[in-house]
């Protein structure tokens, strides 16, 4: 089953799940800044997404460049920022078994079908 870590605010994120459904494909949904996200379920997402910790934050975020960009951080530390500040977090991740894609633009679910 396809699983969306997802932010009803976010439009790109409702638009992943149209497409879902638009698609007839079964999917979950969790809602990431409610989730309470662990430094393994980060480490399990950058993992799938073949990503490096700076590569899942929204570095162009006004929270990410007031607080951290002018830091060097290690990926752990990126992680940990992750963890308890979730809306850094690059969306909608899309996810199928070992696969996934942050989902802009949303065809690239299609890469994980």
């Amino acid at each position: 089953m396809i699983t969306i870590y997802h932010n009803p605010r976010c439009s790109k994120s409702r638009e992943s799940i149209t497409f879902l459904e638009e698609q007839g494909i079964a999917y979950k949904i969790i809602k990431y800044l409610e989730a309470n996200l662990t430094e393994e379920d980060i480490n399990k997402i950058l993992l799938k997404l073949n990503l490096n910790p700076i590569e899942l934050i929204r570095t162009k975020d006004a929270f990410w460049q007031d607080n951290f960009s002018t830091k060097e951080l290690s990926d752990e530390q990126l992680i940990k920022a992750m963890q308890r500040y979730p809306q850094l977090i690059q969306r909608p991740i899309v996810m199928n078994g070992p696969k996934a894609v942050i989902a802009r633009p949303i065809q690239k679910i299609y890469e994980i079908l």
